[in-house]
């Protein structure tokens, strides 16, 4: 079967929605053609010149990278710096960049999870969860087509709370309305007072798929007009949000943890705040720059904190309550790439996927 980069691109957006991206961020499709046909995909780090050439040596016309390489607006492309050679050697060669950012970051089975993993952590949860994701849809039912709305419902995307799948709420009343002589009704008849037992149904879903699921409701639903209510809520979602936190199997010596997370993270150095004297078991951790996750981590009751992009400063936030680590930005969330095959080759088996070869970071040590 031959996939079009449009399927890519679906796919991963029902992984990591576009909305759950940072108001800042530039997810989504960079440059290519959303029909074009895909022959190999890339998946990256960083998308940078030394990356477009592996693409082109690899014969694959996607990459797919979690930092956007177009982060701020550009207003020519003459190739004066790296993001603007990037882009063009890109549309040179008919290369599609799509970067899947901070949407991926936020989702509970991302970028944080898959460091969760590396370090050993169990009993996960969003740090940081977002509000003002999620919507209430209220409808109203005849009794016998209830469990057809309710079905179109939970298959377009409502009706799950956490790993609850199905949850509805449902009360009983009477609904009453008289059709107009240019009505077609599927109940009562024109110009008559009509009352019909009905179900009132409750559902919650993501905002993103507001559309989706009334179109479900309105072909499955009987009657020629449907009424129904769609609330957006300040509701947290506890799937979607920033950082993570965690918990080891068993306490550990603050020392070797250290050692195993430079191992198992395969860094080079970490800087680290005082250690405590106490053993570590519950971990906060946010790849890329998360130090605005500081006093939640501390609140979590975590005994150390995992991130990057630390200022000198920022370390005496931690005030002998918690270890803070600084393991480096490119390092924190280098096993992206490995997560982004992991998803692409669960529904897609026969596209070639490659790793990138190229080391991305642009800071070295000594």
């Amino acid at each position: 079967m031959v996939y079009k980069i449009q399927d890519i691109v679906s796919y991963l957006e029902k992984v990591a929605p576009p909305s759950y991206q940072e108001s800042y961020d530039n997810s989504g499709l960079i440059t290519g053609n959303l029909s074009d046909d895909v022959k190999g995909i890339l998946c990256s780090l960083d998308a940078t010149e030394e990356v477009i050439d592996e693409a082109i040596s690899l014969g694959c016309n996607l990459v797919i990278a979690h930092h956007p390489i177009i982060f701020k607006g550009l207003k020519s492309l003459t190739g004066k710096n790296y993001v603007e050679r990037t882009v063009i050697k890109a549309i040179k060669h008919d290369i599609a960049i799509y970067a899947i950012h901070t949407n991926l970051d936020h989702v509970a089975h991302g970028v944080n999870k898959k460091i969760a993993d590396k370090i050993g952590l169990v009993k996960t949860s969003i740090l940081q969860p977002k509000k003002a994701l999620l919507s209430k849809l209220v409808t109203f039912v005849p009794f016998e087509a209830k469990q057809k709305v309710l079905t179109a419902l939970f298959e377009a995307g409502a009706g799950e709370i956490g790993a609850y799948a199905g949850c509805s709420f449902i009360s009983e009343g009477i609904g009453t309305f008289t059709p107009s002589d240019q009505a077609n009704p599927h109940k009562g008849s024109k110009g008559s007072p009509h009352e019909e037992p009905e179900a009132r149904i409750e559902v919650l879903l993501p905002s993103f798929l507001e559309k989706k699921v009334l179109a479900a409701l309105k072909i499955s639903h009987p009657y020629e007009e449907v009424a129904y209510y769609m609330h957006q809520l300040e509701n947290e979602n506890q799937l979607v949000g920033a950082g993570m936190v965690g918990e080891l199997a068993y306490p550990v010596d603050e020392l070797e943890f250290l050692k195993s997370l430079k191992s198992n993270m395969d860094l080079q150095v970490i800087k680290h705040t005082q250690l405590l004297g106490k053993p570590i078991q519950k971990v906060a951790l946010c790849g890329g720059a998360g130090i605005f996750l500081l006093p939640l981590a501390k609140r979590s009751g975590a005994e150390i904190f995992i991130t990057s992009d630390i200022k000198y400063h920022e370390f005496f936030d931690a005030e002998n309550q918690i270890i803070v680590c600084d393991i480096g930005h490119y390092e924190s969330e280098i096993f992206t790439k490995e997560l982004l095959v992991e998803i692409l080759s669960q529904k897609f088996t026969n596209i070639a996927l490659y790793l990138t070869k190229v080391v991305t970071n642009p800071i070295t040590y000594l």
